[in-house]
């Protein structure tokens, strides 16, 4: 059995990665695992987590979801009660039963692979436990992800661990041509294989505003039934009615946060495209601002913290694919056949020790 350890930077779309490839590995015939032994702490009723769901349905596993992701942990895990000093041997024991009878186990890294380097369970360590090959994957944002790239892959070179190669996901589509032209070819250079540059899709990669009230809770004013629209863009409504109407109009499928007591642009951006409003301090609405939302079918997101701290949340919000959403696992194995060296990977795992 061999298996391949998914990690690298956070909102780089290691899940997505996982499930695309997956998908296209069953599709050649092989029996493929899912394995994610760090979970970042999201989770529904009854303690599981999501991206557990998602995999389990998708590939046919037939494992306790709870064998699946078996350790879930938080920003401050060290104030959580219990502890995680059996965390490495529940891990282990989990990965044993989940890949029986599997030929390919595909394991699914934390957040960033140094969460619980503390507690030795870090992607790195456990990647060198496993025996895994890792297949790093990072969000190209600026020249520092290229830096970033190097730095990973020379540090699991230094860790004695087989790197299949590095994908660059999630990226803004004004930079996909420096990404394969320039960052391509410095990684070659320094003996680092590139295998995919995967453009940034609202399908797979805009959370929803389902998404962002599991985060920011609070109340819901309007529109409850449209919280699967897609929000690919954010707005602070600090600004004066003259200021804000031209960022309004140029920005789609946004959320817009601003106090409850600003009607005049809550109005005005109900009036463009808009997927949310959030409004802040507790401030409940005009009327009118209902009214409108109802009629435009926006939802309303009514929340108690002030505009800094809600924003400080939002940067907690991830996009998780349901099993029921065709559309984004169709475009998550597109994306394996569209723009990765898929074949170069399953090369690499037959070859792998």
């Amino acid at each position: 059995m061999k298996s391949l350890y998914i990690m690298g930077t956070p909102g780089s779309g290691k899940t997505v990665v996982a499930l695309g490839l997956a998908q296209k590995l069953q599709q050649e015939g092989y029996k493929v695992g899912y394995f994610k032994p760090v979970a970042n702490g999201r989770k529904i009723a009854g303690k599981v987590e999501l991206d557990a769901i998602l995999m389990k349905e998708v590939l046919g596993l037939n494992v306790p979801l709870e064998k699946i992701a078996p350790i879930a942990t938080s920003s401050f895990y060290l104030s959580a009660k219990g502890n995680l000093n059996d965390a490495f041997s529940i891990i282990m024991e989990a990965y044993d039963q989940v890949s029986k009878g599997n030929e390919i186990m595909l394991i699914d890294g934390a957040l960033s692979v140094d969460i619980l380097s503390s507690c030795g369970i870090d992607s790195i360590t456990l990647a060198k436990k496993m025996g895994s090959s890792v297949l790093l994957t990072l969000k190209a944002e600026n020249d520092y992800s290229l830096d970033n790239a190097i730095f990973l892959n020379r540090h699991l070179a230094l860790e004695g661990i087989s790197v299949t190669g590095t994908i660059f996901s999630n990226v803004p589509r004004p930079l996909c041509a420096k990404t394969d032209g320039i960052y391509r070819p410095i990684l070659e250079q320094l003996g680092y294989k590139t295998l995919g540059v995967f453009p940034t899709r609202p399908e797979i990669a805009a959370p929803t505003v389902g998404e962002y009230y599991d985060v920011l809770g609070g109340e819901i004013l309007a529109a409850h039934e449209r919280l699967n629209l897609l929000v690919e863009d954010l707005i602070v409504g600090a600004m004066t009615m003259a200021s804000a109407l031209t960022y309004l109009r140029r920005a789609a499928n946004k959320a817009v946060i601003l106090g409850g007591d600003r009607a005049d642009l809550a109005l005005a951006a109900l009036e463009t495209s808009t997927s949310v409003l959030i409004l802040t301090g507790g401030l409940y609405p005009d009327v009118k601002v209902i009214a409108r939302a109802e009629e435009k079918r926006v939802p309303i997101i009514l929340v108690h913290f002030d505009t800094y701290t809600t924003i400080e949340k939002l940067a907690q919000v991830s996009r998780h694919i349901q099993p029921t959403d065709k559309e984004s696992i169709n475009v998550a194995l597109e994306n394996i056949e569209k723009y990765c060296d898929w074949k170069s990977i399953i090369d690499n795992i037959e070859t792998f020790q």
